[in-house]
């Protein structure tokens, strides 16, 4: 784009980008969609191609300012976003003068901020702040070089204030995290008595009036759902110490300890009842000058470990005091001394608790088994204690009685006060509308509650097999194990929140039912219900059984056909295992289509729980003989209904959910869909793979040669494999998409087969310097889901046929590709750490010959252009292809066809749906059809006044 058609104007103090003319190039500008209203995955998205956009238009430096109230996760999206970028991040933490916890406005050192931001601006290297929390001071400065900072990110409460926003190219606001939780959770437990923002200006006073205000200047608004998650849980064990010293000088020598002091408080509501609910109260942290919160005792007690979520948050100083005014009380309150030595892959703590008057010893660490083997070499053989500080306080000094609260003001609500707060939706507005928003009667930086917040924990109940309503009586497990069935949970979850209930699902069975625990995990394929299954045994420690395994042969890529299922094989391995018997499970080989072995399996009474997980794991036949039904909806099932609904509004063409559902997917609704109501947990997975931080790949690529034994030299020999793969990209594209010309993965879906299997392939990279940084993500479909693709009107416009030879240790991949029709090798070095990554590049001396386009540009251009066919494939490839698209007609019209013929007649919801869509295309025809008239008619009256005056 020329530089003359890029014009920087000032917009509320703020520097925007926009283009006068319409562009000449069909890809769309993201600046010119902005502001924009996003989830925090989406959010992370735009951020990054924006940077990227506007470095590519403007000359310099590139300035970003993340700002919002505490604990909403704005510094986490900054960090994410500086590991994908590249950039210099400027915390404001920094620019603090020590007199308060960096809340108070006028704590904050502007000046030298802005002196930074214009030294870095105009080309000067700089010297930022570096504040030290425990002294309560600064420390010193950090050089910065402005030649190695492309882009800058400043984050901060008060990012967005009116005297930086001056200097700022991109503004984006991020609500929501323990902002938004703690606010409905103390809405939850003082009811209506105040309005919303009495609980706002009690909580964070300085919300509305120095921080609210100046989000509303943002270009990219990000609502953070995120509170707590399993996914990357911290397993601890814990026991008593009787020598401090007994355990550390041998076990972790040459780690430096590091030693800190907290007080924890735990704060009761006002509307408590005397018996000690410790889900119910709030827990703070107090850390010399800084605040930490979570809600409620959110963790899981496995055997001897203590698994908790990464549920803390930082909060201002002030936010507790607010909390005080409002009538909670301080239950419980004690010191924690804790001196920590990490070794690399686990911390042991000595922690003293004054309370107590004892010390413990704690392990603590990412993975499950690790933290238990550590234990064991060190010599730490317990008595384990799984309860927390909090319940051996509560066992020792019992709970503090009810003292009566301080009255919450109740403030008679005006019609300008809200009185409830609605969740706002990730609209798109233009920006015309921005200056609207703070019109609107909700606005978008309130808290998203519902009228009555779920509880932190749910209760499991359980019913009697031939009655609906929960027992209350005492259940005896030996004598009414077959008894009782664990009662449904009435909604859905998300997939955090439904991942802790499947657990506590399974500790509930444990308790009432005893050992075996079998688990089945259904849904459609790409759901994610595979990943969650893996997610709950790293937990509890179990297998996973896949029920692709029995299969008994596969044919013509049928790998979503019920008959192919060896029910009675699975029959026998349940009943084993249901009984305590060793049992012999398949395994079926992918490439092979059939069944190669069997691998012995045996549930100890130690671990006592199996998971079976498949599309058909909660079908009648197999769901009769399991003890928990767990249904996965969403994820890249629901992204490729997504995709092809956009593709088809592009061409103009307006398709119902149901609709696609039905041709894409056609054995869900029949044979998956109808039984996936009658599980006791429904999950939804909003995992999106193409918008997802947490599902990034780094990747290099090149062409240069590389020889085996430099890529033996850079793994890990004892963590080392290698495999061979012969695999073909199918690229399908709708017609009439709008292009440049040329044929782009971004325009395409893409299909692999490879070792008898389909796949789609989820590429929307971004790429940055040498890198592409692209989804993780691959996604099994039936033969039926391409045919149902071509169905829809897919076109098959490329093809590509290559060999990879894959070399790996567990922390990098390197994969050497052999195209045809391309001369050379290409040789890929992929990981989930960038800096892994580049090391292993510059190891194997490729630095400087990376390229980041993807094959199928590398093919295309290879081709001659005299040899070309309209979907730029020569002849030969062009035949090929069409081979392959007539034997996935073939195959997958039968496995639909048999479908089909025994389809039901569509839900009621489907028929809604579909006559909803076919509505909403006659409103917009009658719309635009009313325009036409109502010009046509005014240009009719107004030409008859004008020959009236004429005459």
């Amino acid at each position: 784009m020329d530089d003359e058609v890029v014009q920087r104007v000032f917009h509320e103090g703020g520097r925007d980008y926009f283009q006068q003319q319409p562009s000449t190039s069909s890809s769309s500008s993201i600046l010119q969609s902005l502001p924009l209203h996003v989830s925090f995955d989406h959010g992370y998205y735009l951020l990054v191609k924006s940077i990227q956009e506007l470095r590519e238009k403007k000359e310099g430096l590139v300035t970003v300012g993340i700002g919002g109230p505490s604990g909403s996760g704005k510094t986490s999206l900054a960090e994410k976003v500086a590991s994908v970028i590249g950039c210099t991040v400027i915390s404001m933490e920094n620019y603090r003068d020590g007199v308060d916890e960096g809340n108070d406005l006028v704590s904050i050192d502007f000046d030298t901020l802005i002196k930074n931001l214009e030294d870095l601006t105009e080309g000067n290297d700089t010297s930022i702040l570096v504040f030290d929390d425990p002294q309560k001071r600064r420390v010193g400065y950090k050089a910065i070089k402005s030649a190695s900072s492309g882009v800058v990110i400043v984050d901060g409460t008060y990012a967005l204030h009116a005297k930086l926003r001056s200097l700022l190219d991109i503004r984006v606001a991020v609500v929501g995290g323990v902002h938004f939780s703690l606010l409905s959770k103390v809405r939850y437990d003082i009811g209506d008595s105040c309005s919303l923002d009495y609980l706002i200006d009690s909580i964070f006073p300085l919300f509305r009036k120095h921080i609210e205000p100046d989000l509303h200047h943002a270009q990219i608004r990000i609502n953070n759902s995120f509170v707590s998650s399993f996914r990357e849980a911290i397993y601890k064990v814990k026991c008593r110490s009787e020598s401090p010293d007994e355990h550390s000088s041998s076990a972790f020598k040459g780690n430096e300890a590091q030693t800190d002091n907290f007080i924890e408080m735990y704060l009761r509501p006002p509307s408590a009842s005397e018996e000690a609910k410790i889900n119910d109260w709030i827990k703070v942290r107090q850390s010399g000058i800084r605040y930490y919160l979570s809600l409620g005792d959110q963790r899981i007690v496995d055997k001897n470990f203590i698994i908790r979520p990464k549920a803390e948050f930082e909060v201002g100083r002030m936010t507790l005091g607010g909390l005080l005014a409002l009538g909670y009380t301080v239950v419980v309150s004690y010191k924690r001394a804790s001196t920590t030595i990490n070794n690399g892959k686990v911390s042991m703590s000595y922690e003293t608790i004054d309370a107590l008057s004892e010390t413990f010893i704690v392990m603590r660490g990412t993975n499950r088994k690790t933290v238990g083997t550590e234990a064991l070499r060190i010599g730490i053989i317990g008595p384990w204690i799984t309860k927390s500080y909090l319940e051996m306080i509560l066992e020792r000094k019992g709970v503090p009685r009810l003292s009566t609260p301080p009255l919450v003001t109740s403030a008679s609500v005006t019609g300008s006060q809200e009185t409830t707060i609605i969740s706002p939706k990730p609209i798109r507005v233009t920006p015309d509308f921005v200056t609207g928003l703070e019109d609107l009667s909700q606005p978008w930086t309130r808290s998203p509650t519902k009228s009555k917040m779920e509880p932190v924990v749910a209760m499991w109940q359980f019913i009697s097999s031939d009655s609906s309503q929960p027992d209350n009586s005492v259940l005896d497990p030996s004598s009414f194990r077959d008894a009782i069935r664990l009662a449904p949970m009435p909604d859905s979850y998300d997939l955090d929140r439904g991942l802790l209930l499947a657990i506590q699902a399974i500790q509930a069975l444990l308790e009432n039912k005893g050992v075996p625990v079998i688990v089945g995990i259904g849904g459609p394929s790409g759901s994610g219900k595979t990943s969650l299954a893996h997610k709950m045994a790293n937990i509890i420690g179990c297998e996973v059984v896949s029920l692709e395994n029995y299969y008994i042969q596969v044919k013509d890529f049928k790998y979503d056909d019920f008959s192919s299922l060896d029910l009675s094989l699975l029959s026998k391995n349940i009943d084993d295992i249901r009984n305590g018997r060793r049992t012999k499970v398949p395994i079926f080989d992918l490439e092979s289509g059939a069944r190669s072995g069997f691998k012995e399996l045996e549930v100890s009474e130690d671990c006592g729980v199996i998971i079976f997980e498949g599309v058909y794991a909660l079908h009648p036949d197999i769901r009769i003989s399991l003890d928990l039904w767990i249904a996965v909806v969403g994820g890249v099932h629901s992204h490729l209904i997504s995709r092809v609904q956009r593709d088809k509004s592009r061409v103009g063409c307006f398709f119902a959910q149901n609709e696609i559902t039905t041709t894409v997917f056609p054995m869900f609704q029949q044979h998956i869909e109808p039984h996936l109501v009658h599980a006791h947990l429904k999950i939804r997975n909003d995992f999106d793979p193409v918008l997802s931080p947490e599902s990034s790949l780094f990747v290099l690529k090149s062409n240069e040669k590389v020889a085996y034994e430099d890529i033996l030299a850079i793994l890990d020999p004892a963590k080392f494999c290698s495999s061979v793969q012969k695999f073909i990209d199918i690229y399908i594209r709708l017609p009439g998409i709008p292009s440049n010309g040329k044929l782009t993965d971004s325009d395409c879906i893409r299909v692999r087969i490879c070792e008898g299997r389909f796949a789609l392939l989820i590429r929307e990279p971004i790429r940055e310097g040498n890198f592409i940084i692209q989804p993780k993500v691959d996604f099994d479909i039936s033969i039926s889901t391409v045919a149902g693709l071509l169905n829809l009107g897919y076109q098959a416009v490329a093809y590509i046929e290559a060999s990879a030879f894959i070399y790996q240790d567990g922390k990098i991949l390197i994969e050497v590709d052999h195209l045809q029709d391309v001369s050379g090798p290409y040789i890929q070095i992929k990981g989930v750490d960038k800096d892994a990554v580049a090391a292993a590049g510059s190891m194997l001396k490729l630095d400087g010959s990376y390229t980041t386009k993807s094959y199928l540009e590398i093919v295309l251009e290879g081709l001659p252009a005299t040899e070309g066919t309209s979907g730029g494939i020569h002849s030969q490839q062009s035949s090929r292809l069409l081979e392959i698209v007539e034997f996935i007609q073939s195959q997958g019209c039968s496995t639909a066809s048999e479908s089909s013929s025994n389809r039901v007649v569509p839900p009621i919801e489907g028929i809604i749906e579909e006559m909803q869509s076919r509505i909403r295309r006659l409103e917009k025809w009658l719309a635009i059809n009313t325009v036409l008239w109502t010009f046509l008619v005014s240009a009719l009256v107004g030409y008859s006044l004008y020959q009236r005056r004429r005459q």
